[in-house]
């Protein structure tokens, strides 16, 4: 039985809270609930003390003790629902003058932040900059739904029902208890950005791919204990710089320095996960001299491309292969069409688990949520992991982990 915080604040999506406290409650953790004063005049003390069986903590001071410390000590997941405008702006600026974000700065617990505002107010750059601030530091923002909001009009920022927001925050409460060892005295190999291949001195065939998606699975397994190596190509320094001090990094830039390095470090390893963008073709011959204009010729020049090796499938269908491997798959098309992809390639590549990544303008590539579905090897849905790119990692991890583990009984 884990300790659970509810803290609410003044938004009306405030009267779904009780809903989440009672989910929580029936998974058989214990609740308590901090509330702003805002709060009370959308579900009132009577309520919260009827609900919990204990006093709901409002004031910031009360009876010779900081309740605020108090709560922050017990507690082992923090949710803030409905989590308003004001609020998120003063959860990422460090402001403590309620009970709701006194308790969230004085906790390590991990906190689960689910915002309810109007469109505009969720869409407001100011909003999305703080969201951001938020999930920067490991808070777990859920997204908002559309729907009918409080003000009569229809959009984004809707509350997601109360069921949903205790589903995920008890999936982030799981995580954390995972976390700590699932993966202790195993080795992860992950390999993470976007290969370049060079068609003169300064110019290359490339990709998006930022590689934060492939340093957040590397960062959660290391957090849960295993020994990990990344394979970065053409990652930013800076976002390298973010990965903890322990992670083993080798810069390739091309896709033959990729595999070269890849099979040269899983032979040892227990798991590789390949979330890098390899580029499937490059220039037969690169030149070594910048390409330049013809002006007396309208044509371009002619690249001949050939066909780079797939890493994925000669490592899933090799003897010498981890016992886990775990493909990704960037693809764009219809919910059908991408699971039709996955499946494919699930049955090609000889991997365990490949992760279907929708990428699009807001989705996948760079620094926005992600949405991936995890396919097996027959390609059926074996899990789906929708949010930041630390929420999809802390899934994908927790997945991971109790596959190595059923491996060894």
């Amino acid at each position: 039985m884990a300790t659970i915080v509810v803290g609410v604040t003044g938004g009306v999506a405030a009267f779904k809270a009780p809903i989440v406290v009672r989910e929580c409650q029936r998974a058989g953790h214990d609740v308590y609930v901090a509330a702003t004063r805002a709060s009370l005049d959308f579900v009132g003390r009577s309520t919260w003390e009827g609900i919990t069986s204990r006093p709901v903590a409002v004031d910031i001071a009360g009876e010779g003790r900081a309740e605020h410390v108090e709560l922050a000590r017990v507690a082992d997941l923090i949710i803030v629902v409905p989590a308003t405008a004001n609020s998120l702006a003063r959860l990422a600026a460090g402001f403590a003058d309620d009970m709701v974000s006194l308790t969230v700065l004085a906790s390590d617990a991990p906190v689960v932040v689910a915002p309810a505002m109007h469109s505009n107010m969720w869409l407001a750059p100011a909003t999305q900059a703080n969201v951001q601030a938020l999930r920067d530091r490991g808070f777990h923002v859920i997204e908002p739904a559309s729907g009918a909001l409080g003000s009569g009009d229809r959009g984004v920022g809707r509350l997601p029902e109360p069921e949903e927001i205790a589903r995920v925050a008890l999936g982030v409460l799981a995580a954390r208890d995972q976390a700590s060892n699932a993966l202790a005295g195993r080795t992860v190999v992950v390999t993470a950005g976007g290969t370049r291949e060079p068609v003169d001195p300064v110019r290359f065939l490339g990709n998006k791919s930022s590689g934060r998606q492939g340093l957040a699975i590397a960062s959660a397994a290391a957090r849960a204990g295993a020994s990990v190596r990344v394979i970065a190509a053409n990652i930013e320094s800076a976002l390298l710089a973010t990965l903890p001090t322990a992670v083993q990094v080798t810069r390739v830039g091309s896709a033959l320095q990729m595999r070269e390095a890849t099979i040269a470090q899983v032979a040892d390893a227990d798991a590789l996960v390949m979330t890098a963008a390899v580029a499937d073709f490059r220039p037969e011959a690169a030149s070594e001299s910048k390409i330049k204009k013809d002006l007396s010729n309208e044509e371009a020049p002619t690249i001949r491309l050939v066909r780079n090796p797939d890493i994925l499938a000669e490592i899933g269908h090799s003897d010498q292969r981890p016992p886990l491997v775990v493909g990704f798959a960037a693809e764009t098309g219809t919910d059908e069409e991408i699971l039709a992809y996955g499946a494919d390639k699930a049955a090609r590549k000889g991997a365990d688990f490949i992760c279907l990544n929708r990428v699009g303008e807001s989705v996948g590539f760079g620094d926005v949520p992600n949405d991936i579905r995890l396919l097996d090897a027959r390609g059926n849905t074996a899990g789906r992991y929708v949010g930041s790119k630390d929420e999809v990692a802390a899934g994908l991890v927790g997945h991971m982990a109790s596959f190595l583990d059923n491996l060894k009984r």
